[in-house]
């Protein structure tokens, strides 16, 4: 069974959702509120849906939070149809955006092709020896700890999470809170180290006047 944790303080919508993805012995388990859906053990569940107007806090900060924290794919579901909130909802990490109202037959397919490609990345995770350990705040080398410093850690964190995508600068000092950086420069250098500490066949691409890009 496909478990799916749902932040949604629509609950009629929720149910109507819930009751067509039963169908497809897919479980969703809705929170209207937001804080309650983070403190519900999110890295037990295999997928979120989450809204972008909720009571008490903003569906953007939810889905930073999650992504900060948890490796978990997000679907963002939402009536809000400014374009900038869709393009901050996937530079913050989302995997897709489906506006409201949708036909539940979408929400379905969109699902089950994002776990698809999902499990995808990780068996790739898996094949090329590089893994994350987010409990432990751990990155695997060929099932070596990695010695890093913070710094490294959350800037290959971030690189691991998106995996095959280019990863901008900006993107990569909002999204891992290490402003300690200063500037380009500082994080050339860190991205230099990071190379020197692994092996040829993980590459981590310079994308020229944007950022980088973890390949294998």
């Amino acid at each position: 069974m496909i478990n799916i944790l749902m932040i949604e303080d629509d609950a009629q919508y929720a149910s109507l959702l819930s009751d067509f993805l039963q169908r497809y012995n897919i479980k969703v388990t809705n929170y209207e509120d937001p804080y309650l859906g983070l403190s519900a053990g999110v890295q037990k569940y295999d997928l979120l849906i989450l809204d972008l107007t909720l009571p008490g806090m903003d569906g953007l900060e939810v889905c930073k939070e999650v992504v900060k924290k948890y490796d978990i794919p997000i679907i963002i579901s939402s009536a809000r149809s400014d374009l900038s909130d869709k393009v901050t909802g996937l530079q913050l990490g989302a995997d897709d955006y489906l506006p409201k109202p949708y036909d539940p037959q979408e929400m379905y397919a969109r699902i089950v092709s994002l776990l698809r490609r999902y499990k995808k990345i990780h068996e790739e995770e898996s094949r090329y020896s590089l893994t994350l350990d987010e409990a432990k705040e751990q990155i695997l080398f060929n099932r070596e700890e990695l010695d890093l410093t913070p710094a490294e850690y959350v800037v290959l964190k971030l690189l691991i999470q998106h995996r095959g995508n280019t990863v901008s600068k900006e993107q990569i000092l909002y999204d891992s809170d290490v402003f300690q950086f200063g500037s380009d420069g500082s994080l050339a250098v860190i991205i230099n180290r990071l190379r020197n500490k692994l092996s040829t066949e993980i590459n981590i691409k310079t994308v020229r006047g944007v950022g980088y890009k973890l390949l294998s």
